[in-house]
């Protein structure tokens, strides 16, 4: 049940992209399941038990990477994480922020924690922006819970020493 929430959720993020600026009546699961382009993300979701804070009061702001950049990563490597439930929690935790930051918002910044406890460096160029190596390639995807930004890569927190 969860993963077809997760599914749904993931579709419609990917569906409202082109009216991401009006408000939606979704939460941020939802949003993405509608999408129909965050299969691998809405699966990772349900694999690590964070729908249920996806889909909570927030509000957050999630750097959501497709399914076309989970299949960048190297041969296996999603299979390994899909495997390591924790590995995996806290690599999704790192594309999260608390709070709702716009793209007008983050161009101005130059860091942010992120829920893991890590920073993602934000870079504000101008054909966009970018959070570490990827692109964000659709932004301010509007959820009743905060805001989502889809990325074209999957970002990896810093190893800790």
């Amino acid at each position: 049940m969860h993963r077809i929430i997760a599914v749904a959720l993931v579709a419609a993020a990917v569906a409202v992209a082109p009216t991401s600026a009006q408000a939606q009546d979704k939460d941020i699961v939802e949003t993405a399941v509608a999408a129909g382009s965050f299969k691998t993300l809405a699966t990772a979701l349900e694999k690590t038990d964070l729908i249920a804070t996806l889909k909570g009061t927030g509000p957050f702001t999630v750097f959501a990477p497709t399914d076309a950049a989970f299949a960048k990563l190297p041969a296996g490597t999603l299979d390994k994480l899909l495997a390591n439930p924790d590995q995996l929690k806290a690599i999704l935790l790192y594309h999260v922020v608390a709070g709702e930051v716009t793209a007008a918002q983050a161009s101005k910044l130059t860091s942010a924690k992120t829920v893991n406890g890590a920073d993602i460096k934000i870079m504000a160029m101008s054909n966009g922006v970018m959070i570490n190596q990827a692109n964000v390639v659709t932004a301010d995807v509007k959820a009743t819970n905060g805001v989502i930004h889809v990325l074209d890569a999957v970002i990896l927190p810093p190893a800790k020493p």
